[in-house]
């Protein structure tokens, strides 16, 4: 075996552990997989003399790949009109088999993705690389280009973003119907009903596509966010379906080969908190949607 076969086939002992690192830091499934394979690219020209430990090697090389895609995404999003939403997993089965409660089991919840898309770049990968997959921060320090202690900092801003998060409904089954009860609102045209299970303070942020007419900017408030989904959203919902986005309970509308739109539910203390709704074509075809 030459040294390009053996790179190769410790690359794909790694390449499950990168794509999550990437897809953290990204929110993005397409966007991870081009981190992945640039930071394979890099391998391959690398001096094999110096990689000693390849595994850390390969996350430093995804890391900086990731900041750097997250710095230029910023600048060309500065004009995005509504809110850029991350591409969650999706599952529309009912009884999850052992393969796919573990997968579940490893996705990450839209809400989290939303309160990264909050943070600097530098903030997320030390979040991410420590919190989420245990890497010290005297091996995170170089690739943010800090000392360790001021890692450690980025990281600490980065929990207390996240932690200052109401604390979402980690109940599958109740969190249902609170789902349930939003789409029956939502067909009968309900305005009691659907203030019923949206929460006060509610928001309600779309992801439509760059040039979409659909844009618009987060719509907060349970009158509001009642008003836009019955004026807007009625004629959709007898396509709706209750289902696993990331890991929690939102909604999938329309066919899962080809669906019209795919929301997210924040639900705190059985209310709906937040309602991610994306239905940009292009994100919509990226996303995975498991049976």
């Amino acid at each position: 075996m030459n040294d390009s076969q053996l790179y190769a086939e410790q690359f794909e002992q790694h390449r499950a552990h990168l794509r999550a690192v990437a897809y953290r830091m990204l929110g993005s499934h397409a966007d991870a997989e081009d981190a992945v394979q640039e930071a394979w690219l890099r391998l391959n020209r690398a001096d094999a003399d110096a990689v000693a430990n390849l595994g850390g090697w390969l996350t430093t090389v995804v890391g900086r790949i990731c900041i750097d895609m997250l710095r230029t995404r910023r600048v060309r999003n500065e004009d995005y009109p509504g809110t850029w939403l991350p591409e969650p997993l999706v599952s529309v089965d009912e009884t999850l088999d052992p393969a796919r409660e573990a997968e579940l089991a490893d996705a990450v919840g839209l809400a989290l993705l939303v309160v990264l898309e909050t943070l600097t770049p530098t903030e997320r990968l030390a979040f991410v690389l420590h919190d989420m997959f245990a890497v010290p921060f005297d091996e995170i320090a170089p690739i943010v280009g800090r000392s360790s202690t001021a890692t450690r900092q980025l990281a600490s801003r980065a929990r207390r973003r996240v932690r200052g998060a109401p604390a979402p409904e980690s109940d599958l089954a109740r969190q249902r119907k609170v789902v349930e009860a939003f789409l029956a609102a939502s067909r009968g045209g309900d305005f009691e009903g659907l203030l019923a299970v949206l929460d006060p303070d509610v928001v309600f942020r779309v992801d439509a596509g760059r040039d979409s007419p659909l844009a618009r900017p987060p719509i907060v408030g349970a009158e509001n966010v009642a008003r836009e989904v019955l004026a807007h959203g009625r004629p959709f919902a007898p396509l709706g379906r209750p289902a696993l986005v990331g890991d929690a309970i939102g909604m999938l509308v329309g066919p899962p080969e080809r669906p019209l739109a795919v929301a997210g539910c924040a639900i705190v203390d059985g209310r709906i908190a937040a309602l991610d709704l994306i239905v940009d074509p292009e994100k919509l075809a990226a996303i995975v949607v498991a049976g």
